[in-house]
């Protein structure tokens, strides 16, 4: 949903072939990744226009360098650190949660079944516990807890008590190639089509880099940094982020009543939901990994 988010972030259609008026305004993607929205966006702006991204990923960082435009800036962090921008900066913000296809499709960031190699999965690889490391000591009732809780996976306590078994008996799950082969050797059933070991890998990634306490520091920072009328894109890849961002944007957008003073003026709304989006069937024949994406717009108002 290129082209999709960016015309929502910017509230405003692609221009016919042959027409250019481009837009003005400060922009945040807040998920660089390889740069394609970003990219896009900076095409469809002003030379007043400007954005800044974030990103963990030391490689996203590098591909980021490439950039040479001056409206353009990186910082090497997380979208957590959107606080740190300054209040009412922002016209529109643009988040594209989870693993971008290039971090899955290196076998040496640990994050595909696919693949056999290191079992890292940490977006940032220069800070913070792999996920080998933390298996090597977490005990059965903390893993299964995480399986349980960020995959949605009804096997989380056999799985659990499989992997702490093989580390008694053999030493720590080190690789992706050994991982998946022990949750499959422990999920007799799962959908069909499916890997068994998916629920697992997505849990094991979204903790280990604690995505969805960060998504939801993100998106409150987001109503600090958005100046009335800022959009608010998301795309979200699974049912968990998307739970988050859909309550989110409803929380805040009703307004506020305080029981104990009925007759008060109520808090006015911060947010006004504006659209819910999902890829087209051309776009999810192209790329099947679009075919989960939800992406959700909103818009900050004036309270």
């Amino acid at each position: 949903m290129l082209n999709e988010a960016i015309e929502a972030l910017l509230n405003k259609p692609q221009d016919p072939p042959g027409v250019a008026e481009p837009a003005d305004g400060a922009y945040v993607d807040a998920t660089f990744g390889r740069g394609g929205h970003t990219r896009l966006l900076l095409s469809r702006l002003s030379p007043r226009g400007r954005v800044t991204a974030f990103d963990k990923d030391p490689a996203a960082i590098a591909e980021a360098q490439t950039i040479a435009d001056p409206r353009f800036a990186i910082r090497h962090q997380g979208f957590r650190h959107l606080r740190e921008l300054p209040p009412a900066s922002a016209d529109g913000l643009l988040m594209d949660l989870g693993v971008s296809s290039p971090q899955i499709d290196d076998p040496t960031r640990g994050f595909s079944f696919r693949f056999d190699g290191p079992l890292d999965m940490r977006m940032d690889t220069t800070r913070g516990q792999s996920v080998a490391q933390w298996l090597a000591t977490a005990e059965t009732k903390a893993i299964a807890e995480v399986i349980r809780d960020y995959g949605e996976e009804r096997f989380a306590g056999p799985i659990a008590k499989a992997i702490v078994a093989r580390r008694q008996e053999r030493g720590p799950v080190s690789s992706t190639a050994e991982l998946a082969q022990l949750v499959a050797d422990t999920v007799k059933t799962r959908e069909p089509g499916q890997n068994p070991a998916t629920r697992t890998f997505q849990a094991l990634r979204i903790f280990i880099n604690a995505e969805l306490e960060e998504l939801q520091e993100a998106l409150e920072a987001s109503l600090d940094v958005l100046q009335p009328g800022g959009r608010l894109v998301v795309i979200s890849f699974h049912s968990l982020e998307d739970r988050i961002v859909k309550q989110f944007i409803a929380q805040h957008s009703r307004e506020v009543y305080d029981r104990r003073a009925p007759f008060a003026e109520p808090k006015p709304m911060k947010l006004r939901a504006l659209d819910r989006i999902k890829p087209s069937a051309v776009e999810v024949a192209a790329n099947p990994r679009a075919r989960s994406a939800i992406m959700r717009v909103a818009v900050r108002t004036a309270a």
